[in-house]
């Protein structure tokens, strides 16, 4: 597999996640990229009696090719909603991407669909595209306990095990996933990629940071989790806890061996998409940009690692760029050759 890189100046892997850490604790503004609600988030409300296996409870048209669907999910102890956008040939089996937001997860929507373009993107590919929708601040993970503020989430059970084989039954999937991510989410997708080995064939994440171990790696998540008000602490114990280790990318990237691997990062600098006509330039510039660099660092340290262990990746690590959207529908454009030779897409 191809690899190539773009390597800058920047501060030491720490130095600047504690950078990503202190800026995702404080007050977060609003608006800006990767960013939820200004309010206080309550999740969404648990349903008694959810029945012992998950099932499609019902499917709403956004469009004849884009579609919501609603899955009650026993892990979550609820009906959560998904999006899928399918192909305009279905005459045939075809593989599965799943799409990861951000930190600020709509509870309805995708910010793939708002500001990624997936719609038009994958228009003409052969391909089930299935979008979480929901799970702000949570790292799509299955957490040791229930969260006053974020509720249950169980989020990797649930995207591995629970929806994978409704997808597959419902839109005619042929069995072969690939996952992406973007900021949280593409931290989320390389976590589940290690944690399920032989689930996906291809991986692809942007921006995220790929360690929760102790010392800034941690630092980095609880302050995702804190940032919408939940306690860290639910999620995988306190710090001395080993479920973080279990977690931990970084200490897990063997289990990466024989997945299609694309890992991009702009370096904080603004680039061709930070312009002055921008409504939000301020936020992008004094956020975006820290937290991109952040991202940096962590593409960098996760890019070596593989490099040490011989684990062929496709490293786009760019010369500019900030925490934001525009520059992650680029992404997307980019890492779907990677993906589409892995699932053995024609298109």
């Amino acid at each position: 597999m191809r690899v190539w890189r773009v390597v800058g100046e920047v501060a030491s892997v720490a130095g600047v996640l504690m950078l990503v850490a202190g800026a995702a604790a404080a007050d977060p503004p609003t608006s800006g990229p990767d960013l939820g609600p200004p309010g206080g988030y309550h999740a969404p409300a648990e349903g008694a009696g959810v029945a012992a296996l998950p099932v499609i409870t019902g499917i709403e048209p956004i469009t004849d090719r884009w579609l919501r669907v609603f899955v009650r999910s026993p892990a979550m102890n609820r009906i959560v909603q998904v999006q899928v956008l399918l192909p305009a040939d279905r005459g045939r089996p075809r593989s599965t991407l799943y799409l990861l937001d951000g930190r600020g997860a709509p509870e309805r929507e995708s910010s793939w669909t708002e500001h990624g373009h997936a719609v038009e993107f994958f228009a003409d590919k052969n391909v089930n595209v299935v979008l979480a929708t929901g799970g702000p601040a949570n790292l799509y993970t299955d957490w040791q306990r229930r969260d006053p503020v974020l509720g249950t989430n169980k989020w990797e059970t649930f995207l591995t095990r629970e929806l994978p084989p409704l997808i597959d039954a419902r839109f005619d999937g042929n069995g072969r996933n690939a996952i992406e991510g973007v900021s949280m989410g593409g931290e989320a997708a390389m976590m589940l990629t290690v944690r399920n080995p032989g689930l996906y064939r291809a991986v692809a994440a942007h921006s995220g940071c790929y360690t929760v171990a102790s010392g800034a790696g941690q630092a980095q998540a609880r302050a995702i989790v804190e940032t919408y008000g939940g306690n860290p602490d639910n999620m995988f114990g306190p710090p001395t806890d080993p479920d973080w280790l279990a977690h931990d990318v970084m200490s897990h990237a063997e289990a990466l061996r024989g997945t299609a691997i694309y890992l991009s990062s702009g370096s904080g600098i603004p680039g061709e998409h930070d312009t002055p006509d921008q409504t939000d330039l301020t936020d992008t510039l004094t956020v975006g940009g820290p937290l991109e660099a952040g991202a940096y660092a962590c593409a960098v340290a996760l890019a070596d690692r593989l490099a040490r262990l011989q684990i062929p990746a496709a490293v786009n690590l760019r010369h500019t760029g900030t925490h934001s959207w525009p520059y992650w529908a680029d992404e997307l454009t980019r890492s779907w050759p990677t993906i589409a030779y892995a699932l053995s897409t024609d298109n």
